[in-house]
């Protein structure tokens, strides 16, 4: 018997039209004080793009070909989408999980570096969810996560031929001077010393450059949202731009190696803003695809579940902590 009857995907989630998009920015948004100037200004984001996030639609794809890919390699099982900010719902899909029967199933969480916002909270939400599961009088879904992939093979191979297409795209003369510079979510600083994230990036970016056998490259972040006055990781991928022009570079390939799909967070940080300073600056820059649906990052996310399967073909995964369920 397999010990698995299911595989859940767990993503963030995006607007699937304009009048989502504020009730979606509230749900990322809840328990945090945000100025609504900044909540507007994020909406704008959105609005540029028609109020839809690619995440979605790219995610479905990322789950119907891992399924595929499974099946391929003898393991059909379902696999199922579950959101943290928007439709479908991680409760929703754990309730219909339920009466379909599943039991037991392979977590596999849409980051591949770790911090508590890209993974451990991602968790908590799949625990509270299975406690809504309690309460709704369904039975329990335990559910096993897959290991660190960060520096996969498949994970690797996938970015770097996506720089190597970038790289093609700026005069050939440049080309050999150009410098990746690989880009991630900003997080506050405190949250960063208590997780594993500036390590599994500086990994994920060295494996990749190691692949494209460059020594050129840097690590930036994006996508701050925290309080001027608090410390996140740095430094700001614009900012880093306009000091590293100034400063003899002379072509850039920007890599969202932080990101697994071109949603908006990369799209308006990178495609708008960050080619905006290009532009302003003299700068040449092209932007590398996310992995997205490349065949060697579908490799990468079968491979996680497979070998999860097989480290408990004999034996139960053993649930240390179970989802607390109020009195």
């Amino acid at each position: 018997m397999r010990p698995f009857d299911a595989v859940l995907v767990i993503a963030f989630g995006g607007p699937l039209g304009p009048a989502d998009v504020r009730p979606f920015l509230a749900n990322v948004l809840r328990g945090r004080r945000v100025a609504p100037e900044r909540v507007e200004e994020v909406a704008h984001h959105y609005d540029l793009f028609g109020g839809v996030s690619p995440l979605t639609a790219l995610t479905t794809r990322q789950a119907d070909l891992l399924r595929a890919r499974l099946a391929e390699q003898g393991l059909p099982l379902p696999v199922y989408l579950g959101m943290r900010n928007w439709d479908p719902f991680l409760k929703d899909t754990l309730a219909q999980m339920a009466r379909d029967g599943v039991r037991r199933a392979v977590g596999v969480i849409a980051a591949a570096q770790r911090s508590y916002s890209s993974c451990t909270q991602y968790r908590e939400n799949v625990a509270g969810a299975r406690v809504a599961l309690h309460e709704a009088g369904l039975p329990d879904v335990e559910i096993t996560y897959v290991p660190d992939w960060h520096t996969h093979s498949g994970f690797v191979e996938a970015n770097a031929s996506h720089v190597a297409a970038a790289l093609g795209t700026l005069p050939a003369p440049l080309r050999s001077r150009a410098r990746i510079v690989f880009t991630a979510h900003s997080i506050p600083a405190s949250m960063a010393e208590r997780s594993l994230y500036e390590r599994h990036l500086d990994e994920s970016s060295r494996a990749i450059a190691a692949r494209l056998q460059t020594h050129d490259f840097a690590l930036v972040y994006q996508s701050r949202s925290g309080r001027p006055e608090d410390p996140w990781l740095g430094p700001d991928v614009c900012d880093y731009l306009r000091d590293a022009h100034a400063n003899g570079l002379e072509a850039a390939v920007l890599c969202p190696v932080g990101f697994l799909c071109d949603h908006i967070e990369v799209l308006y940080d990178l495609d708008i803003e960050a080619a905006d300073v290009c532009r302003q600056i003299g700068l040449p820059m092209a932007r590398a695809s996310a992995a997205n649906d490349h065949p060697r990052f579908i490799d990468t996310l079968a491979d996680a579940v497979t070998g999860t399967v097989r480290r408990y073909a004999r034996a139960r995964p053993l649930q240390i902590v179970r989802p607390a369920v109020e009195p």
